[in-house]
């Protein structure tokens, strides 16, 4: 294992869709025991320290069939491929019949050689782990059917949309509170005492096959949400949390594995005290999508310790495409303001070639999609600026911005900075669709009396400025509508010396 950065950037692979179009594209079949180097090579050329292969464990029979029954799913499956066949349907990645790799994509052996040549070019690897519910037919369910919420012989009469009823044995179908039951998954019961065991069991043979764990809805194991989503089906709460058994047993033999958390209601803090590393800033998505620029502000001012620990995104494979949810502009505006901020950064398969249609995790294929090159060359761009280790482990800073009793336009910009050693870069960004100006105070110490250049890692063009006024009144910045600028700051003598012995390289390699 390669040892973690504190911020790093995570790349999600839907497995099954990706393995599906390297074969059509090379005309023969391709499992993790066959991709090529070349894609393995050009994941790594975008500086990512680890790649989620999100759906590698084993689908289920019984899962694809109770879908294929399922007409509001084969309508969604329309939607995405309008050619859709239920062999299209491979089934749930989260409706797991056991934890072992799918043989389809290559079985343990697969797996392993994938993990071997994402190490090869310094990159981790992260899986899922699915702690909620299992499909109907793994083996838990005929051999320890105490890890189960159970019902009754009425519950699957009166209610077989929430329960089912496997062998003559009545089990709640999986749920989150706040929506109907999912009808292809058994509930877990949090509260038994085995289960949890098994739990730590499964999750430590996990450990041998990847760096970290991505942990689907964490938020309904906490103690106080399992026991309002299933009161007295589920027995006395215990004394102790289910994250709070599993996540130290883990950590206890693997101190360096990591887990993330897919987490909502405003429970991400918890979770972080429980153990997590990483919880989901689904609140920074939806203030990016629909807030203003002192929305997002203020969600910046949070405790350093919280914001630290989320992990952030704009598209993964639960939200819609970025492309087919922000305008162009908002996009590119979005996807510098997460790249930039402190905590884990999470980007997702098909959102550099602006793809617009997202597949359900039960597709193995997706539709064809034209390419939008413009956009793939900002991301380019955009993750060799941040390929640098003082966006993983430098010291992040909320700038100050001000402006003039006559322009408020300030308050749609905000500015942050990161300063590593001799490292220093400042983003400033206009979340808005008018011209903004302020003047941007910048807290470096050492700023007064030199001169200092600032340069753009997307336009390339830089300006001299003086850091009495950096420092003081502030730098002033101008700009359009979602616009921003990407700067490395540098003293202007160090980087003329710098530009003098390039010119001198330059001239002895000619």
């Amino acid at each position: 294992m390669k040892n973690w950065s504190k911020y790093p950037t995570i790349y999600e692979i839907d497995t099954w869709v990706w393995l599906s179009s390297l074969t059509e594209k090379s005309g023969t079949a391709i499992d993790l025991t066959a991709v090529p180097a070349t894609e393995w090579d050009a994941i790594a050329a975008c500086g990512f320290d680890a790649v989620w292969l999100m759906g590698v464990w084993e689908r289920s029979p019984a899962g694809i069939a109770i879908a294929n029954r399922n007409e509001n799913l084969l309508n969604d499956f329309r939607r995405a491929l309008p050619d859709f066949t239920t062999q299209d349907n491979v089934g749930s990645p989260y409706c797991v019949r056991r934890y072992v790799v799918d043989g389809h994509l290559g079985g343990p052996a697969g797996l392993n050689i994938a993990r071997k040549e994402l190490a090869k070019r310094g990159m981790n690897l992260i899986l899922d782990f699915v702690p909620n519910h299992v499909a109907p037919d793994h083996p838990w369910v005929a051999e320890h059917p105490e890890y189960f919420v159970r019902g009754t012989a009425d519950d699957a009469k009166d209610d077989p949309a929430s329960f089912l009823d496997v062998g003559g044995n009545v089990f709640a179908c999986g749920r989150d509170p706040l929506f109907p039951a999912w009808p292809d998954v058994l509930q877990l019961n949090a509260f038994q005492p085995g289960l949890r065991q098994a739990v730590i069991e499964t999750i430590g043979s996990i450990t041998e096959q990847c760096d970290g764990v991505r942990c689907d809805m964490s938020m309904l194991l906490l103690n106080s949400v399992f026991a309002r989503t299933w009161g007295g089906r589920a027995g006395q709460p215990p004394p102790t949390e289910y994250w709070v058994e599993v996540i130290p047993a883990i950590k206890k033999a693997h101190s360096g594995f990591l887990f993330i958390a897919e987490a909502y209601w405003d429970l991400e803090w918890e979770l972080q005290q429980k153990g997590f590393d990483f919880c989901y800033d689904k609140k920074l998505y939806d203030r990016l999508e629909h807030g203003n620029a002192e929305s997002i502000r203020l969600h910046l001012c949070a405790d350093p310790a919280y914001r630290q620990k989320l992990l952030l995104f704009i598209e993964n494979h639960d939200e819609p495409r970025a492309a087919a949810t922000f305008s162009a502009e908002k996009e590119r505006i979005a996807a510098v303001t997460m790249a930039t901020l402190p905590g884990a950064r999470l980007f997702h398969q098909g959102q550099f070639e602006g793809r617009k249609v997202r597949p359900s995790v039960f597709l193995g294929r997706r539709p064809q999609e034209p390419a939008d090159t413009g956009l793939r060359s900002f991301y380019t761009t955009l993750l060799k600026a941040i390929d640098n280790p003082v966006f993983r482990d430098g010291q992040w800073t909320l700038c100050e911005r001000t402006g003039w009793p006559d322009n408020p336009s300030f308050q749609n910009l905000l500015a942050w900075c990161w300063i590593k050693g001799e490292d220093r870069y400042l983003v400033v960004i206009n979340l808005s669709d008018s011209t903004v100006q302020a003047r941007v105070q910048i807290p470096w110490q050492d700023l007064p009396g030199e001169t200092w250049r600032l340069s753009d890692a997307f336009s390339g063009a830089t300006y001299d400025r003086e850091g009495d006024e950096m420092s003081g009144p502030g730098l002033y910045v101008e700009l359009g509508p979602w616009n921003w600028n990407f700067f490395r700051c540098g003293r202007a003598s160090a980087s003329a010396q710098d530009s003098v012995k390039n010119r001198k390289v330059l001239k002895i390699s000619a």
